[in-house]
């Protein structure tokens, strides 16, 4: 007696490609976080690689799926995967000093994704005007270090002025290497959004 079996689809391709996509973004931060710098004008909150993630991931995966990456790194920290700047992890983490720059991850790379590509779908990263490109990554490095800022702010009980004179402007050089970094990066053709 022969049977046919009929496949069934639960989920489709794009999906698929989108998810595996966020994982890979939220993998390769977890990788490269615990590899941390010490600033010379701010020894409390470190140099990583964490924020060209958030670029990237903006201008690769767009507004949607881009924050979903962050939020799955956020998840592996908090359940104690030592993902944080430094090998960190932890709730403490985020009620820490630099907690408010890792919960502006997500924000971060839905404003990019939304500036780099808007609501109709994705292009392709290389495809972007560089003026998008640029006005996305800014506003986006200006959400994470505004998060940041409040961040240090509240958990370190001192004045916005102060907390943006610790942690936003020393990093403000590292910040533009970063977003130059990025358009390198997607205009180098090693990036392809398919």
């Amino acid at each position: 007696m022969a049977t046919s079996t009929d496949s069934v689809q639960l989920v489709g391709d794009e999906s698929t490609r989108n998810v595996a996509r966020a994982v890979m973004f939220a993998a390769a931060t977890s990788a490269t976080a615990p590899v941390d710098l010490v600033h010379p004008l701010a020894p409390n909150v470190p140099i990583t690689l964490q924020t060209l993630w958030v670029f990237l991931a903006g201008l690769v995966l767009g507004p949607i799926w881009a924050p979903v990456a962050f939020v799955l790194y956020l998840v592996a920290g908090l359940v104690g995967l030592p993902v944080f700047a430094g090998g960190n992890a932890g709730l403490g983490v985020l009620l820490g000093p630099t907690g408010g720059f890792l919960v502006g991850f997500p924000v971060a790379a839905a404003v990019i994704g939304l500036v780099a590509h808007g609501v109709d779908g994705l292009e392709a990263p290389g495809e972007i005007p560089i003026p998008r490109v640029l006005a996305a990554l800014v506003v986006g490095a200006g959400v994470v270090y505004a998060a940041g800022a409040l961040g240090f702010s509240v958990w370190q009980s001192v004045g916005l002025v102060a907390a943006v004179t610790t942690v936003v402007v020393p990093f403000l050089p590292v910040a533009a290497l970063k977003v130059a970094a990025t358009v390198a990066i997607v205009r180098s053709d090693a990036l392809v959004a398919r």
